[in-house]
């Protein structure tokens, strides 16, 4: 067993993780299936650019399959629809008392804790801003909430030392002992985002757009359904309040979290989701079966119905098959399904 800090997925998150902790002294070990990026990273570097800091780090990167070795450190920051594959190719390489910090969207601590152990998994909320480019490139474009805490809410020796790190990387990290709040509470903005990337226009654009309000609480407002049937109590992170959504919320209090959200938007220089870049860009699959899919079915399992949450997941299939374009239109046929 060594102690580097592996980040397994050296993309937009895993990246600039990865490039703060070497900043900060830390021996980190990228993972990556993309060839090119593996290479680009060996042969000259990580290069982050952006408005927080602009450095080329080095460090040794691999293919997973030839990676060798066990690791007590390890953090998952692949897409949330690789999660079950990763964690599986990881484990192998996890230390007995090692754990596996999931940086990622989404709840794939419940997908990562039955193959690694729910001992070995470690919660995780990120919201920072960051992109990646291209090969041995990504863009770090805006401070974001960095949460991390216990699945059980335990105050532990090991999730203070990764609260350290995390600090080194954002000095506002929060250390709690509620991660599924914050989860559950990105898994609504999540839904937003989701609903922002049917169409052209940037997060902030359609979030003050007056019209699609009314569609985007009611697709909201159905998360935090499930959510609260679960048990959840949720966290507020960055200007978004999920209890602005509540059942029992006033409409004050909604207009007032769409306004702070535009607000935190038109400050950061990422105009448009990773969402959105995956269907205009990019052209691949979303991460939508992995973040918003389970709420569709937690619901069912706890008999909370979600008809607007599984429109937006069938919508966003259908611009990934090429059968809907991105337009602003999409909304008013969202909104026609909730009706």
């Amino acid at each position: 067993m060594s102690r580097p800090i592996v980040i397994w997925g050296a993309g937009a998150i895993g990246g600039t993780l990865g490039a703060a902790f070497i900043r900060a002294g830390h021996e980190v070990i990228f993972v990556d299936n993309a060839a090119d990026h593996v290479a680009a990273i060996n042969a000259n570097g990580l290069r982050i650019e952006g408005p927080i800091f602009q450095d080329t780090v080095k460090a040794k990167a691999f293919l997973p399959q030839d990676l060798q070795g066990t690791f007590e450190r390890m953090f998952l920051c692949v897409k949330a629809h690789h999660t079950e594959a990763a964690s599986n190719a990881l484990a192998g390489h996890l230390a007995s008392h090692g754990y596996v910090v999931s940086a990622q969207n989404g709840l794939n601590e419940r997908v990562i804790a039955p193959i690694v152990g729910d001992s070995r998994v470690v919660g995780c909320f990120v919201n920072f801003g960051a992109d990646y480019l291209e090969p041995g490139v990504v863009h770090y474009s805006g401070h974001g909430a960095v949460v991390v805490g216990e699945l059980d809410g335990k105050r532990t020796a090991r999730i203070e030392d990764i609260y350290a790190m995390m600090r080194e990387f954002e000095p506002k990290a929060i250390l709690t002992d509620n991660i599924w709040g914050y989860l559950w509470g990105k898994l609504i903005y999540g839904a937003l985002l989701f609903g922002t990337a049917l169409t052209n226009d940037s997060i902030a654009d359609v979030l003050a757009n007056q019209t699609y309000r009314p569609v985007l609480t009611r697709l909201a407002l159905e998360v935090g359904k499930v959510a609260g049937a679960n048990n959840v109590v949720l966290q507020a992170f960055d200007g978004f309040d999920p209890t602005a959504f509540a059942p029992t919320a006033q409409v004050s209090e909604t207009t007032r979290s769409f306004d702070d959200m535009v607000a935190h938007n038109r400050k950061s220089l990422k105009s448009h989701s990773g969402i959105w870049r995956d269907l205009a860009i990019r052209k691949r699959k979303t991460e939508v079966d992995a973040q918003v899919l389970p709420v569709v079915e937690i619901g069912s399992s706890l008999g909370v119905p979600t008809p607007l949450t599984a429109r937006l997941v069938a919508m966003i299939h259908e611009i990934e098959d090429g059968k809907r374009r991105l337009d602003l239109a999409n909304l008013d046929d969202l909104a026609r399904s909730a009706a």
